[in-house]
């Protein structure tokens, strides 16, 4: 059983078909993991044994009978704590929801469970999602298993920080500017930013509408790729509420032939230099595909510059304005000092003056920047500028230093971090797919090489 805890949950899914496994087996032992690993990393910041037990037996006399749920049956996931879960505290890391228990499963957690899935408890985020670090004023700050000293990133730290320790097998995440990806690469695991549109927010603490929506995707994060290929199927598709979710079928990443793939690769993007590990990665993994894809050529994308800079004009100009509204709406009259970045005198002057010309200047680089696929089908390059840095470090990046993910938030692109080596000092070091909008399969499929 302490193996069992490290399988995917695919694995885990198929021995409880095969009655090799039980649910409330697979739950207990990852309650007792979660109760060794948690006091040190602080990822999980609500816990519902009884409850996941219970639903766990239930699930057992289901199986016993030859009935399943869905393909999840039984399999134990725990999910951050911006997406709302029906009778648990959910509170997005913010002061006024301290005490907010949702009457209803966001509708991502809702499909997740009627596919069996069985939600232990929540994991940590920053305040509102908005931060690197993840840390707030109810639960505090999570840290990176790999070393304590150091962050596990965000705003999904608390996520891939039980993932990689064995205490769950299965979240989803939430990005807006790589808080799926970075996360991801941190912690030594793999997770997917979808398509902008292909997934809802609904009962999400950042929800759907406003100018900045495309930004923020729901995704799911796990040990293996295998994972994110079961799980994000499930979770997408419409929901009667986000008005931006389109029906776009999802392809199959197993059918998908890496020889005929054209790929683009970079490990520097000329705005901010990665950590030489990082970069060592991404090179070590273009020559291991030389061969098995169609087409393999060192090249940016062009207009990043211009890219990275209206994402800063996008985000300088609304950021304050969203961020006081959604704390007015949540009650929380006390902000942590994690969104002083966001709400300091310049943000506030700025504070809704979204100029047409830059929405405008923003369509019409998105326009620009899809030519690239009609030579190329995804790109490889770093899921972030640095490694598992040291608590607090965060606080002085510019947005240029987010640039590698924040760019593919403002395209709508769809973005896997998986894991493709170690550092020197044996911290997780990953890279990044991306593809053209509504080819999941294709990023899924060379993640799933990787």
């Amino acid at each position: 059983m302490n193996d069992a805890i490290y399988w995917s949950a695919g694995a885990q899914a198929r021995a409880m078909r095969a009655r090799e496994l039980s649910s409330r087996e697979m739950v207990d032992a990852c309650l007792a993991r979660i109760e060794v690993v948690n006091p040190a990393i602080n990822a999980v910041v609500q816990l519902v044994a009884g409850r996941a037990q219970a639903e766990a037996d239930e699930l057992d006399s289901m199986a016993a009978r030859g009935h399943f749920k869905g393909p999840l049956h039984g399999v134990p996931v725990t999910l951050k704590d911006s997406l709302d879960t029906a009778g648990i505290v959910s509170t997005g890391g913010t002061l006024g929801r301290r005490d907010f228990v949702p009457q209803q499963d966001a509708p991502v957690v809702a499909r997740l469970r009627a596919a069996g899935a069985v939600l232990l408890g929540k994991t940590n985020t920053p305040e509102l999602t908005l931060s690197g670090e993840t840390n707030n004023l109810i639960y505090g700050r999570t840290n990176n298993p790999y070393d304590l000293k150091r962050s596990p990133g965000g705003s999904s730290g608390g996520s891939a920080a039980i993932i990689a320790c064995g205490g769950s097998a299965l979240e989803l995440g939430s990005d807006t500017g790589g808080s799926i990806r970075e996360p991801a690469h941190l912690c030594g695991i793999t997770g997917i930013k979808p398509t902008s549109g292909r997934t809802p927010r609904s009962g999400h603490i950042v929800p759907y509408g406003g100018v900045m929506d495309a930004l923020t995707q729901i995704g799911p994060m796990a040990r293996y790729v295998e994972d994110l290929v079961l799980a994000l199927p499930i979770i997408c598709g419409p929901d009667g509420r986000d008005p931006a979710v389109v029906p776009v079928p999802l392809g199959d990443p197993a059918a998908i032939d890496l020889s005929g793939i054209r790929l683009a690769w970079y490990a520097d993007n000329d705005i901010v230099t990665a950590d030489a590990a990082i970069q060592r990665a991404v090179n070590e993994t273009a020559r291991a595909l030389r061969g098995e894809v169609k087409l393999l050529d060192q090249r940016l994308l062009p207009g990043m510059r211009e890219l990275v800079n209206l994402t800063t004009e996008l985000r300088e100009a609304a950021n304050a304005g969203v961020i006081l509204r959604l704390l007015k709406r949540y009650g929380t009259t006390r902000p942590g000092p994690d969104l002083d970045g966001y709400l300091n005198e310049k943000s506030l002057a700025a504070s809704d003056c979204v100029e047409p010309a830059l929405l405008e200047a923003v369509d019409e680089a998105r326009s620009r920047a899809l030519a690239f696929f009609a030579d190329y089908d995804a790109i490889l390059c770093p899921p972030a500028h640095a490694l598992a840095r040291p608590h607090g470090a965060s606080k002085q990046d510019s947005f240029d230093d987010w640039s590698y993910m924040t760019i593919h938030n403002l395209l709508g692109w769809p973005g896997v971090s998986v894991r493709a080596g170690s550092s020197e000092d044996g911290l997780p070091v990953g890279v990044q797919i991306v593809t053209a909008p509504w080819r999941e399969d294709i990023a899924l499929a060379l993640a799933q090489r990787i």
